[in-house]
This record gives C-alpha cells, sequence and structure tokens, in this order.
C-alpha cells in the first residue's frame, strides 16, 4: 500500500488492519453494510451462534466457519425488528482455532434486550459471503432491575447423547421458555470421557438411540477429538436455537478432560494411550475456550478459570475454578494446610472479592458441592466432604476458612449454586447444627443433569450443618433422561423488593420446590 493510500474494504477484510488479534474489534458506527452477492461456495456458519459472559456494556460472540473468512457481528438495540445500528469487524477464523472464533462488543446499553447478526466474509472475494445468523442477549443492568437467571450441568454424560425420537436435549427449550437474562453452567459441557455409543437398552424393553460421531466413538486424547465433543453438542436444535437466544456463564469441570482428574495426575485406564492428566488438560482446555463464548483467560499466572461477573446493585457471580489447583484426590483427612479445592491464589482472590462487592447477592457458582460426600473410589474422594461429621478437615479446611472470613467480614447474601451429582436439591447450612460453628447460615442448591445419567441422594456430610430441605432423585443408578429425571435451577430477583426466589424445576420446566430468600435474612 502507498503511502496516504486508504486500505480498500478487501484489505481490511483480508489483512485486519483495523483490528488486531484473534478476537480484537473495531466498532465501524453509521449504515449496515449492503447484503453481499450470494453464490456458491460462499462461506458457511456450521455450529450456530452463542453469546456470553454479558457486562453492563458489552458481551462475547461466538461462531464457527467451515473456512477461512472473516467473522462479521451486525448489532442491533431492536431485536424483534433486527435495525443495525453499528457493525464490528471480528478476526479471520483460521485451522489454528478449528475456524472459531469470538467477538467482543463494547458500548451496548446496560439492561437492554440487544440483537446481533453474525456473518462470514471470504478473504479472497468480498462478495461472498454466509447465510446470516441471529441472535439475541441482554446486558447485565446498573439499577435495581429484576434479574432471572436458569442453571444446571452435565450434558451427554453416562452414553445418554442426542437422541431425535427423545426430542433431543429437551430441557433447553424449557429452560429457554422461561426468558432468562443468562445461563450458567456448572461444568460438565461436554462428557469427554464419555463416548456415545449407538443405542442404549431401557428398563422398559426399548432401545435409546444416540445420533453419533466419530469423534464421539472414544475418550477424546488429541485436540480434535476433544473439539469433537463440543462439536457433538452442537447437532442438537434444542441447543443451537437456545445458544441464539441466550447469553452464557460457562464453568470448567472434570468430564471437560477426564473423570476425577487432578493436576499431576498419571491415569490408569487402558482406554487411554495418552495417561498424563495435565497434557489432557491442556488440550481439554484449548478447545473450552474456543468452543464456548467465554472471555478471553482471565489474568491469572497458571490459567485457572475463575472470575465475576457484575449484574447491577443486587447480583455479583463469582465463577469458581475447583479442578485446575486442587490437591490430588485421597482420603480427605489431612490437618496441615495445602492447596485445598482452590489453590492459595484462588482463595486470596475470592475472598478480596467479596470483601469488595456490595452486591446483595453474592452467588457463588460452585461446580463441585460443599457438604455432598462425593467417593472417588473406596479410599478418595472428589468434592469438599468426606463423610466426617467433625472438625474441619482436607479441603473442608479451606472452606471452613473461606465462610468464617466472610462471618468475620460482616459479608451477608452468600446463596451457592452447584450441580455435579445429577438430581436436584435444597439444603440449608446452620452454624447452630454444625461441627464447624464460624459462619453465617446460607443455602446451597443443587440441579443437574441437563441430560447425563441420574443418580442420588448422596450422603451429606455434618461438618457445616447442612439440612436437606428438599431433595429430587431417581430410584435407580444412571437413569435415562426417558425417566424424567433431568433438572435445572431458577433464580429470579425482584428488583423492588430484592427477594431472591429459587425455584428447582425437572425436564419439562416444573416447578418442584421454591425457596424464597429476604435480603433481610431468614
Amino acid at each position: 500500500m502507498r503511502p496516504g493510500q486508504q486500505p480498500s474494504r478487501r484489505d481490511v477484510l483480508r489483512g485486519g488492519l483495523v483490528l488486531g488479534g484473534a478476537a480484537a474489534a473495531t466498532t465501524l458506527f453509521g449504515a449496515p453494510a449492503s447484503a453481499a452477492l450470494v453464490r456458491a461456495g460462499r462461506p458457511r456458519l456450521t455450529h450456530g451462534i452463542q453469546s456470553g459472559d454479558a457486562s453492563p456494556r458489552g458481551a462475547t460472540v461466538w461462531a464457527r466457519a467451515d473456512r477461512h473468512s472473516r467473522m462479521v457481528v451486525e448489532v442491533s438495540r431492536s431485536p424483534e425488528r433486527f435495525v443495525p445500528s453499528h457493525r464490528v469487524l471480528g478476526p479471520v477464523l483460521t485451522a489454528e482455532a478449528d475456524y472459531t472464533g469470538k467477538v467482543r462488543l463494547d458500548g451496548l446499553p446496560p439492561g437492554r434486550d440487544i440483537g446481533y447478526r453474525v456473518t462470514l466474509v471470504d478473504l479472497d472475494d468480498d462478495s461472498l459471503s454466509s447465510e446470516p445468523k441471529e441472535g439475541a442477549l441482554r446486558t447485565a443492568p446498573r439499577g435495581h432491575q429484576d434479574i432471572r437467571f436458569v442453571w444446571s450441568a452435565d450434558l451427554a454424560g453416562q452414553g445418554w447423547g442426542i437422541n431425535p425420537d427423545f426430542g433431543g436435549y429437551r430441557i433447553f427449550a424449557a429452560m429457554q421458555a422461561l426468558a432468562p437474562d443468562f445461563y450458567l453452567c456448572s461444568g460438565d459441557t461436554v462428557y469427554a470421557d464419555g463416548p456415545i455409543p449407538p443405542s442404549q437398552p431401557l428398563p422398559d424393553g426399548s432401545i435409546w438411540r444416540n445420533l453419533t460421531t466419530q469423534a464421539k466413538s472414544k475418550v477424546a486424547e488429541t485436540l480434535e477429538e476433544f473439539r469433537g465433543n463440543y462439536q457433538y453438542n452442537l447437532m442438537d436444535e434444542n441447543l443451537l436455537r437456545f445458544n441464539a437466544a441466550v447469553a452464557q456463564v460457562n464453568q470448567w469441570d472434570d468430564h471437560e478432560t477426564v473423570n476425577n482428574w487432578w493436576p499431576g495426575e498419571i491415569l490408569d485406564d487402558p482406554r487411554y494411550t495418552e495417561k498424563r492428566v495435565d497434557v489432557l488438560a491442556a488440550r481439554a482446555n484449548r478447545a473450552f475456550f474456543e468452543y464456548l463464548p467465554i472471555s478471553e483467560r482471565p489474568a491469572d499466572p497458571e490459567g485457572r478459570i475463575y472470575r465475576v461477573l457484575h449484574y447491577g446493585p443486587l447480583l455479583d457471580v463469582f465463577v469458581l475454578d475447583m479442578k485446575s489447583d486442587r490437591d490430588p484426590n485421597g482420603p480427605n483427612r489431612y490437618t496441615e494446610p495445602r492447596g485445598g479445592i482452590l489453590g492459595f491464589h484462588q482463595l486470596d482472590w475470592l475472598q478480596r472479592n467479596l470483601a469488595a462487592s456490595t452486591a446483595t447477592w453474592k452467588v457463588i457458582a460452585a461446580d463441585q458441592p460443599l457438604g455432598l460426600v462425593v467417593p472417588d473410589g473406596e479410599m478418595a474422594f472428589e468434592a469438599v466432604a468426606q463423610g466426617d461429621p467433625g472438625r474441619p478437615l482436607g479441603r473442608e479446611m479451606q472452606i471452613a476458612e473461606l465462610l468464617s472470613f466472610a462471618h468475620r467480614r460482616g459479608i451477608t447474601g452468600l446463596v451457592w449454586l452447584t450441580a455435579d451429582v445429577h438430581y436436584t436439591a435444597a439444603h440449608y447450612y446452620d452454624p447452630q447444627r454444625a461441627a464447624f460453628s464460624e459462619f453465617t447460615p446460607f443455602w446451597e442448591f443443587v440441579s443437574g443433569p441437563l441430560n447425563a445419567g441420574g443418580f442420588g441422594p448422596s450422603e451429606l456430610d455434618a461438618t457445616f450443618g447442612p439440612q436437606v430441605r428438599f431433595q429430587q432423585a431417581p430410584p435407580m443408578a444412571n437413569a435415562s433422561p426417558a425417566s424424567g429425571f433431568q433438572f435445572f435451577g431458577e433464580v429470579a430477583i425482584d428488583g423492588a423488593s430484592q427477594v431472591m426466589a429459587v425455584r428447582l424445576r425437572d425436564l419439562s420446566g416444573q416447578i418442584l420446590h421454591t425457596v424464597e430468600l429476604d435480603p433481610a435474612g431468614d
């Protein structure tokens, strides 16, 4: 390009002259671009569109292409009657990231429904573009607005995959019907260690028939196989519609890599040729960031996936990572300080941010439950508790430190949301019934699975005084989705009264149990 010469539209599309980096974006205000001429050989959006990690002024939009192309996003403040207000040139989608890419939208109005349209533009011929796909998201509020969100976890586990005869992942249609502000996935976004067979027998003698793919025919070890797990879920029409309509908040747990893993573990599993979990986790982590609309990696020196999302004066959501810096699974009865289930760095971050939060409600999004005993074999444990009802031991020591810190600082409004155990429950933690009592009473709500085997209920450890106020679990282990024991939770905060209503719902969206929490306390 000669000095002083203005870049052409093609220069911008091929070279990214106005932006840099895989997910960078520059907003171009003014009239929307004219529709590109549609011809054979144009790029194609392969797996729908998604949005996530919404803030008061922005959100992240995701897409995947079938070839090298430029991602372009148009934004509208009228999602129902799409009238573009500005246009964002996103990254070039390349094979290096499996043709996935993300654009961070900024400068959006808070607490508003936003429409967006994603198009791919050919790099060699900018008259060739994909068919556009439209989506919607809701930005976080700044004031006292009503807030509604849903949460669950565990998708395509135990060999229960996409069954068209069952209606696919039906639970996403039930969640979408509530028109939530956002969806919190509490982990196990995929089951990379769980192959999907063509069929499985059901107790009544009928057959559950799965859609299958090559990537889901074995456990994931290569980067391509981990990517294939996300591609598999995105074959479901319910999930595709949900992704286009609701912003997500995604959490990292074990099945994104392998069941019950910990850093440094060497697998004793004949299904794996790569035995080093750290190698598998690195590949799984890359696929996680490539295929989900999560914001770019947080500024953590070890790459752990935790963050806080602010939803105005009523809600802060603290998204934890209880896998990346935990100590090894074992008897979980040690008495000397260790990294526990969060690690020292994350615990310090959580305490500082809880102390700084002025939100009425502080939701702790935990991918592992606090008081439920989750065994890992006969002599080891996966989560926090180990079944000893006395003083805190093992990983419980770190949770005791966190709870006592919040108590001493007068931090109120803590509500724990979790999943992992494949049934739904409401637990009330009461210091008057606890072996360790230096904490303010709080609630823990459990939900899931989305589409996986149903299990439970699990044993409760009495160290922190939990009481079962409600639970529903299947009568048999590994109950199929067809049995109906699939669950999600809903949280609704009234903008005027600030009351939080937590509703536990089933596969169809029917309310099973409701708890209303007053900000002034029980």
